[in-house]
């Protein structure tokens, strides 16, 4: 027994060059695989996807070069007043309150905007970041002293993903209201692609319109496309240096039966605190946007001119912010 014995023990580690021992690998035996370890040493994992934002904000960057129409003369200060030659002015008294939840550098909630015309129409919302992820809204709208509108918005924001679900006008007792549902998915850290789908109903009626999207992130440009059973929106934004920007936006509805292309361009100027918009279209509508800080004071100019050749209509707009 004890010869048996000897003969099935191993035999011991060979010192190898030195001093160190080798240790035998019986025949067929397969070491297993290692992770890369990372010189800190801890294991090497992959990078995660971003979130790639809101649905609603595929076309925003693109939007975002293009002038706002302005028409008349609007002067704010938390106090809104709108003298136009084209509509009737008016007068509206806005408040804002931020809760003292942060965030983030420059986030704090709960956010409640408001502003009251002065015929008592009055414009709200409340903003309120529920967790981490989850973001509410509420927004509704009267008309004097009747109630119009109201939506409710909830947004989940995953690691590589964006949810959001929203509810317009719903009435039980009538069984009307708008359903809207937006999912927006990472694939790659340029690529991201999602749905939306809209439900609305009113009685006798009801429908469902679907559109899905697409979005490429370059190093200094971005690609949208979005298709639907409305039509196709497409857009393009680069931005060239730091001070300009450009984007192309190309609009197919079918339920208008029109198409359009438009072209858009921000011109930045830091050391004179200046931004220039500009913007032309495919139905020969030239706009352009000039805003100007007065700095050390606390006043912003804005001038806005708009002219539309197929209709031979002028628009002209200032603007004087305080705060």
């Amino acid at each position: 027994m004890g010869s048996v014995l000897a003969a099935s023990a191993p035999s011991p580690p060979t010192p190898g060059p030195g001093g160190a021992a080798l240790v035998s690998v019986p025949p067929g035996f397969t070491m297993p695989p290692v992770s890369p370890v990372s010189p800190a040493g801890q294991q090497e994992t992959e990078p995660s996807l971003p979130n790639p934002g809101g649905f609603e904000e595929c076309h925003r960057k693109c939007k975002e070069v293009f002038p706002v129409q302005m028409d008349g003369v609007r002067l704010t200060v938390n106090h809104n007043v709108l003298l136009s030659t084209q509509a009737d002015s008016s007068y509206r008294f806005g408040a804002t309150y931020v809760g003292t939840k942060q965030t983030g550098p420059a986030e704090a909630f709960p956010v409640m905007v408001g502003d009251m015309d002065n015929t008592g129409s009055l414009n709200a919302q409340v903003i309120h970041q529920v967790t981490d992820r989850v973001r509410s809204k509420l927004a509704f709208q009267t008309q004097q002293q009747k109630f119009m509108n109201w939506q409710g918005d909830a947004e989940f924001k995953g690691e590589d993903y964006t949810a959001a679900l929203t509810f317009g006008n719903p009435d039980v007792l009538v069984g009307s209201g708008i359903l809207v549902a937006h999912y927006l998915q990472s694939l790659t850290s340029s690529l991201a692609l999602g749905a939306e789908l809209v439900y609305h109903c009113r009685p006798g009626e009801q429908g469902t319109v679907m559109s899905l999207a697409g979005r490429y992130t370059g190093t200094n440009f971005i690609a949208t496309l979005t298709l639907g059973g409305s039509g196709v929106h497409g857009s393009y934004y680069h931005k060239a240096n730091d001070q300009m920007q450009v984007g192309v936006e190309f609009e197919a509805s079918t339920r208008m039966q029109d198409t359009s292309v438009s072209f858009g361009y921000q011109l930045d100027v830091p050391k004179a605190n200046l931004v220039f918009r500009g913007s032309i279209d495919s139905n020969w509508v030239v706009g352009a946007n000039l805003e100007k800080k007065l700095q050390p004071l606390p006043l912003s100019l804005a001038l806005c001119t708009f002219l539309d050749h197929m209709k031979n209509k002028f628009q002209c707009g200032f603007g004087i912010t305080i705060g």
